[in-house]
């Protein structure tokens, strides 16, 4: 990937967030959105995102906290059809995601990168990994192979990832995060940083450690866990757009972050 200063205004940049389906009208759709809702507040194993709540959540309420920080519709009478990301929502939230990671390498700190969504955001965390490494920053190793389910966890160009029946998964289970976090804790090291999403940035910002994530407008777990002062951003955008959509994400958060 062939990465160049970004240049495009704000307003220049939620018009490519629609066009590319990051945001505006995206693929998932509205009824995927409102059973995740009901499944998180019920306690869905696949939905929770190691998320502990600090309050209770009534449907309702993670309902309305969708509308207002990742721009799903707010008629709750709008039951099937397209739903909405907010390509404002998503610039602001990235503006908050580049300033907390410029500051982690600008202070050398040391950093862990996961996902639980290797066939969309893993070249994020690829790039911003190798770019922190250049800037002198610290980006932490575990030991691959841990099990977890029937697969263990891996470390691909950086960035934690589960493997399983010869594949990487995607998967919204916390496990192997925790893996990760106690292995290293074995060793004595803990981030400073934790750049993530789905369950492996739920756990890690339950866990008390600073962490910056991405989430769809089906992942309600990341923005409550935002609203209860947790994790300490979570971007609201498709994370599963073919990889190379994402480049002027990474081009934004790295010339933001003062690293392109």
């Amino acid at each position: 990937m062939h990465l160049k200063p970004f240049s495009m205004t704000d307003r220049e940049f939620a018009d490519y967030l629609k066009e590319s389906r990051i945001c505006g009208e995206v693929a998932t759709a509205r009824e995927n959105n409102i059973s995740h809702m009901h499944g998180f507040v019920e306690g869905n194993e696949h939905l929770e995102f190691g998320v502990k709540w600090t309050r209770d959540w009534t449907f309702e309420q993670v309902f309305d906290l969708m509308a207002a920080r990742v721009g799903t519709s707010a008629d709750p009478d709008f039951l099937e059809g397209v739903d909405t990301i907010s390509a404002e929502k998503c610039i602001a939230a990235l503006y908050d995601y580049a300033r907390i990671f410029g500051e982690a390498v600008a202070g050398k700190k040391k950093l862990l990168f996961a996902t639980g969504h290797p066939a969309g955001l893993f070249p994020i965390y690829a790039e911003l990994a190798r770019a922190a490494r250049a800037a002198g920053a610290s980006v932490l190793e575990i030991q691959e192979g841990d099990l977890f389910l029937d697969g263990d966890i891996r470390q691909i160009m950086d960035v934690v990832m589960f493997e399983q029946y010869g594949n990487l998964q995607h998967t919204h289970f916390p496990g192997p995060m925790q893996l990760a976090l106690a292995q290293l804790a074995q060793t004595g090291e803990e981030p400073d940083l934790v750049i993530a999403d789905h369950g492996m940035a739920g756990f890690a910002a339950s866990a008390g450690l600073a962490t910056i994530g991405i989430a769809d407008c089906n992942d309600p777990g990341l923005f409550v866990s935002a609203e209860q002062g947790q994790i300490l951003v979570a971007v609201p955008m498709d994370d599963n757009v073919t990889p190379h959509l994402y480049q002027p994400i990474i081009e934004f958060i790295l010339t933001k972050a003062g690293l392109l």
